[in-house]
């Protein structure tokens, strides 16, 4: 059976260099995905990757790619100028 880790909103403050009280703002308002145990907030340790910046999520993908659809389509002939040079 696989147990999920976790982090304290303390050490995850003391990773991402912010205090105790923005770490559990951004947890309160969704940006950080956390689990509550009680009075206390867990972070899946699976989410650090993503939290601290060196992964992207499913969603910031889908944004970038739509992104780039849209850059290829209204600039696509500029592009291929440039390509060129």
């Amino acid at each position: 059976m696989d147990e999920e880790k976790y982090i304290s909103i303390p050490e995850l403050a003391k990773l991402l260099g912010l205090s105790r009280i923005a770490v559990y703002y951004k947890v309160k308002a969704g940006k950080i995905k956390a689990i509550r145990i009680g009075r206390n907030y867990a972070i899946p340790t699976k989410y650090l990757q993503e939290i601290l910046g060196k992964e992207l999520s499913e969603s910031e993908k889908e944004k970038i790619k739509q992104a780039v659809k849209r850059t290829v389509r209204e600039y696509g002939d500029v592009l291929k100028r440039l390509g060129k040079e």
